[in-house]
């Protein structure tokens, strides 16, 4: 990659997806999986694929997991390189190929599904597949383009994506490809829209819906150890345009309920006013 090209999209990361500190606390959804991995493997060790500016590399290490990474961006790996993250710069997949079986608690892969063609993403799942260890771990975050607003406008805001990917073929290509279970989760969505502080307005609908989602799939393994998994594979995580075209719908059933309330009580005082009319009428005569 050139160094035009490295500057260019470090500083369209800069711009558009976010502060590291900002990341960094969006990615804290994961934790509790993380922290199940911990449990079920001692000395616990993960790949993050296009690793970028070396957010989640952090957060694994705030964790006590031991985390690598790889990215072909020069200009995004000087961050991570900047802190004293172990990365390297290669091709993901190449790098993945290279490893022994069975030697990965977690691998992952933020924002790098929706850059790949159909084969290389088949490729990606099956080689983290191999390398993982038994109930291992493969995380990938892509844009939600359930979000209306994310599938018609930002998810174009960069020019390296090569095409919409909806959660549900992701979710399949796993499950497809021999991962044991698999889970999606809505992820970063507003915090007050997600504990329903105030109404839900008709943009929340349309622009709401948690703008990534993430696919995180287990390999099969232990019985036990896949059992303690499953809190975390049970949770509901995000916000969905069903639930938010839900939420709005009964804010206006409740206010048609109010209205026709209203409407009743009227009609009765109406009837009950019906003979001082007739008097007032007489009074006139």
């Amino acid at each position: 990659m050139s160094s035009d090209q490295n500057n260019f999209y470090k500083a369209f990361e800069d711009q558009h997806r976010g502060s590291r500190e900002v990341i960094k606390s969006r990615l804290s959804v994961y934790v509790p999986f993380i922290k199940k991995i911990q449990a079920a493997h001692p000395n616990a060790t993960a790949l993050d694929l296009g690793c970028g500016r070396g957010e989640w590399l952090e957060l694994l290490q705030d964790n006590q997991l031991t985390a690598s990474g790889i990215d072909l961006d020069d200009g995004m790996l000087s961050a991570c390189r900047s802190r004293g993250l172990n990365v390297q710069t290669g091709d993901a997949i190449a790098h993945l190929k290279s490893l022994p079986a069975d030697s990965l608690s977690i691998v992952s892969g933020f924002h790098i599904a929706e850059h790949l063609s159909l084969d290389d993403l088949q490729t990606l799942i099956k080689e983290a597949l191999r390398t993982l260890k038994p109930a291992g771990l493969l995380i990938l975050e892509a844009p939600n383009t359930e979000n209306l607003v994310v599938g018609t406008s930002s998810f174009y805001l960069d020019p390296t994506h090569q095409r919409p990917l909806p959660s549900a073929l992701l979710s399949f290509l796993v499950s497809y490809l021999g991962f044991a279970r698999s889970k999606v989760l809505g992820v970063q969505e507003s915090i007050p829209l997600r504990e329903e502080q105030g109404p839900t307005s008709l943009f929340a609908v349309l622009s709401g819906v948690s703008p990534d989602f993430a696919v995180i799939a287990q390999k099969a393994g232990d019985a036990s150890a896949m059992a303690s998994f499953d809190v975390v594979f049970a949770k509901e995580y995000g916000l969905t345009l069903e639930l938010l075209a839900n939420r709005y719908q009964e804010r206006f059933d409740a206010i048609e309920r109010k209205t026709q309330l209203l409407e009743a009580r009227l009609n009765r005082i109406w009837k009950l006013l019906e003979p001082f009319k007739w008097a007032k009428s007489l009074f006139k005569k």
